[in-house]
């Protein structure tokens, strides 16, 4: 007899209940969106198009407690979850050797995939989901609740060297000021780059 290593619920030999192996799911999921979020908020905002250096405010300044950029960043969630997926595939393919690294959106998709196996097989299982709780709550407290929700922009509207627009699907989230085609890698960062996205989307979609 097994108990779910969260909420010691028995699970007939399960190392996790199926609310907290669904909870876990959602979390892989929403990590990289919340953290993409945070590094948005470590950005500071700027108060016009232009900003003046002065003597008076020359000088790196941060909207956020040093501290805080210690523990709360991308670069941090993504080790800790790799750390993670090593271990996983070290438990379940012994033979295999480590993953390279893959960035934090990545290793969330492929422990999700491999949840199901976590959930049955991998003793750690519980603390996997702690872990992955924690980095989302510390996410959170920087960004807010509920997790922000990307909002679709239009079409892109770059243009390759053969002249063929690229077209695919531009969105960010709110508050985002920098956006890069997940297509072809065109950035809009200029008030300029957004007013051109706006002016050559199809009517219906403007």
């Amino acid at each position: 007899m097994t108990e779910c290593e969260v909420c010691g619920t028995e699970t007939g030999g399960r190392y996790l209940c199926g609310r907290h192996a669904e909870q876990l799911a959602e979390r892989l999921a929403e990590l990289p969106k919340v953290y993409d979020e945070v590094a948005e908020c470590l950005v500071p905002r700027r108060s016009g198009p232009a900003e003046f250096v002065t003597a008076a405010t020359a000088g790196p300044r941060s909207p956020l407690d040093e501290d805080v950029l210690d523990t709360v960043n991308t670069a941090r969630a993504a080790e800790v979850v790799h750390l993670w997926r090593i271990d996983v595939q070290r438990e379940r393919w012994p033979r295999h050797g480590a993953p390279a690294p893959a960035g934090l959106a990545a290793d969330c998709r492929w422990l999700a995939m491999e949840l199901e196996w976590i959930a049955e097989h991998y003793p750690a299982a519980g603390e996997l989901a702690r872990e992955v709780r924690e980095l989302e709550l510390a996410a959170r407290s920087i960004v807010g609740d509920p997790a922000p929700r990307p909002q679709r922009l239009g079409t892109c509207v770059a243009v390759d060297g053969e002249g063929v627009v690229c077209g695919a699907v531009i969105s960010r989230l709110p508050g985002q000021s920098r956006v890069a085609c997940r297509w072809c890698g065109y950035r809009y960062e200029s008030e300029q780059d957004w007013l051109t996205l706006l002016h050559f989307q199809p009517k219906a979609a403007a």
